[in-house]
């Protein structure tokens, strides 16, 4: 199927929009994408009740800078532009050159897009559509959450959740209120770590636990976070309960509010690193020592999958001079993402991660002080071949620019945390 994608790419664009439109099973775009809808209705319908949170969800309500940039994962990602995103776009482009198989690009999509869990026969003409840049249908919207109902590992997991398609809407309130559009029901889960887990899978010690454990945020969950509280109503209609509820943006670190004012939660959620040196002749040997502290939420930004980090250990001189230097990089090449279970990532809150080194100077020198410095990217770079591939597939010389700068920006080394040690 990947092979057939290919060759659909490469068409002129009039036959390319009709190989999308017209799916192998015969059915046309309008016909399976209202098949969809039909289950997964359009969060604009859903806005005729609940103006406040399709507002929010769409980016709507007071925009940062980094909530009006839509598709940066490193900032605060609208899930409504979860299909949309040009980076998502690439990434998938570049993934697919290492010719995955169908259930691993329905993998790859489940979080995306989950209605594709109910309807897998759409998974490629889904993906074509993304890669076309002409997604026709929601990737996370409303329905897409509130029809989730359990949560359950199976093979290759995460992802953990479960969908109940039908016309039942899920949320966290105990006593929803009854209104003439649609049943409602609670769902433990609304409040349960293990609810966003089970995409952001990386950032808790165990995904399938209901509450963050550590002394600073005991029984705290990531929606307490990451769904600003507030009060009102989760309704536009007159006299609806008022109650408590979270905003629906998502937001991440760039936010101001509980994420950067409460100075103990900083302190937990950065890394710190530390050198041990174990041999001062050359080699010179020893450990870097890479910690997070008890929250437990690896960092940064919310992809479990794609990022990469580098430790960085370098011998200087007395005078300052770089002696000898090593590079070490943890994260998945694109031809290794999703191929089986996924690997822990680099560290995990709440833990340790020692990395061994050992470094060679050159004669007659000697070592006066060490360097560890952490850096990460938030996307593997792609080596050249497979890249020319990726470009190759793109119909204009914009899309190709737009791409490049995407994958420059992306794979873009950031500095984390650095540590410096006199051997003296």
């Amino acid at each position: 199927m990947a092979v057939c994608l290919l060759s659909l790419i490469g068409m002129p664009s009039s036959d390319h929009e009709r190989a999308i439109a017209q799916g192998s099973d015969g059915q046309t775009q309008a016909d399976w994408v209202a098949e969809i809808e039909k289950v997964f209705i359009r969060s604009e319908d859903c806005k005729q009740c609940h103006e406040r949170h399709y507002e929010e969800w769409k980016g709507a309500r007071e925009q940062t800078p980094d909530l009006k940039t839509f598709g940066r994962v490193d900032a605060a990602l609208l899930h409504g532009t979860s299909l949309e995103s040009p980076v998502f776009r690439t990434v998938l482009g570049l993934w697919r050159q290492t010719n995955p198989t169908p259930d691993e690009q329905r993998r790859c999509l489940s979080c995306h897009v989950p209605s594709i869990n109910a309807f897998p026969q759409h998974a490629e003409k889904i993906a074509a559509q993304v890669i076309a840049g002409t997604p026709k249908i929601e990737g996370i919207g409303c329905a897409a959450c509130h029809l989730m109902n359990g949560i359950e590992k199976g093979l290759n997991s995460p992802p953990t959740f479960t969908l109940q398609p039908g016309s039942t809407f899920y949320g966290p309130y105990s006593n929803p209120e009854e209104n003439l559009v649609h049943p409602a029901a609670p769902s433990e889960y609304f409040r349960a770590v293990s609810f966003c887990a089970s995409c952001h899978f990386d950032k808790v010690k165990d995904a399938t636990q209901k509450n963050l454990p550590g002394e600073i945020l005991q029984g705290t969950i990531c929606q307490d976070c990451h769904m600003e509280p507030s009060t009102g109503s989760s309704t536009s209609r007159r006299g609806a309960m008022t109650r408590s509820i979270g905003r629906h943006w998502f937001r991440g670190v760039v936010a101001s509010g509980t994420l950067l004012k409460n100075r103990n939660l900083q302190a937990e959620w950065m890394p710190r690193i530390d050198i041990e040196v174990t041999k001062v002749d050359t080699p010179v040997e020893g450990i870097g020592i890479v910690k997070v502290g008890s929250l437990p939420h690896s960092f940064p930004d919310g992809d479990p999958v794609l990022k990469q980090f580098f430790l960085t250990v370098t011998m200087k001189d007395g005078a300052g001079k770089t002696l000898a230097e090593e590079m070490k990089q943890f994260g998945l090449p694109y031809d290794k993402i999703l191929r089986g279970p996924i690997p822990d990532p680099f560290i995990k809150g709440g833990n340790t991660r020692k990395v061994p080194f050992s470094l060679a100077l050159p004669a007659g020198t000697a070592a006066a002080s060490i360097e560890a410095v952490l850096t990460y990217s938030l996307l593997p770079t792609p080596e050249p071949p497979l890249l020319e591939r990726y470009l190759a597939t793109l119909e204009t010389d914009t899309e190709r620019e737009e791409a490049r700068k995407i994958i420059q920006e992306y794979t873009q080394r950031r500095f984390l945390t650095y540590r410096v040690k006199s051997l003296s």
